[in-house]
């Protein structure tokens, strides 16, 4: 199950197509399908749908989340997930913003009684910085249910394709996890560790009405990832594994 084995989403890059950044003071829906639901190495599912629904006003973003799953359900899954989150972005310099945010994982159909946390909040702050055509980004959450920090590092760059009409938009992330209470009402306390990481393109092609359709794919994979209930012996989590995804969204602004 997710929350036992610390999987909570972030909507960052889980290998499904992001939403399109609109322009100041206006909303973006962006439906999405992912071919796996996969989430800091360790696969959450199978195919599902994965809309989104965002409003930007300015340097303030906050938005809607929601995997819906449509077969190969993984067992003891707390599906469906609705997420809510947020950032705002400051301006350091001018190759370096700040971006405090947060994550707020829900989960309808959980229940403590049934093992799951059907409600977790993860703060975050990130940098951005920007060197030549890269732009890095670190940044790191806080689980305040989990009890523990994720940190990751992440680069991306774009390579311009205008005679196909798009470009090709390239991510790489490294990521690691302490979790020390990965399941509600546990004792002793269940901890959770790992790592992951994950590399993709998405190619965004431009339609006549302003919105976007975007065609994606990346692997994600998992390592190190183990679950340990007080003194007994660590178990590896069966969830992490590597993945290729495949992933389609449609993004319209209003």
């Amino acid at each position: 199950m997710k929350p036992t084995a610390a999987l909570i989403l972030t909507g960052l890059l889980t290998a499904t197509a992001l939403p399109a950044r609109a322009a100041d003071n206006s909303w973006v829906f962006t439906p999405s399908f992912a071919s796996q639901y996969m989430f800091r190495g360790a696969r959450l599912g199978g195919p599902c749908l994965q809309p989104a629904l965002e409003y930007n006003h300015g340097s303030l973003v906050t938005g809607l989340w929601g995997s819906f799953p449509l077969r190969n359900h993984v067992a003891d899954g707390s599906e469906p997930e609705v997420d809510f989150y947020g950032s705002y972005t400051v301006e350091v310099a001018r190759d370096l913003t700040v971006v405090p945010g947060f994550n707020l994982y829900t989960y309808p159909g959980a229940t403590k009684a049934d093992g799951y946390y059907p409600v977790t909040f993860e703060p975050s702050l990130a940098l951005n910085y920007t060197i030549g055509a890269v732009r890095l980004t670190p940044k790191l959450y806080y689980d305040f249910m989990l009890k523990g920090p994720t940190a990751e590092l992440s680069a991306a760059f774009a390579i311009p394709l205008p005679r196909a009409g798009t470009e090709l938009d390239f991510t790489a992330t490294l990521g690691s996890f302490k979790l020390t209470d990965s399941a509600p009402d546990s004792s002793p306390a269940v901890k959770n560790w790992g790592d992951y990481w994950l590399v993709g393109v998405n190619a965004p092609f431009r339609l006549p009405n302003g919105s976007t359709l975007t065609v994606g794919w990346a692997y994600t994979a998992g390592s190190r990832n183990y679950l340990k209930q007080g003194p007994a012996v660590r178990v590896a989590n069966p969830a992490a594994v590597g993945r290729g995804v495949l992933t389609i969204s449609y993004a319209w602004s209003f």
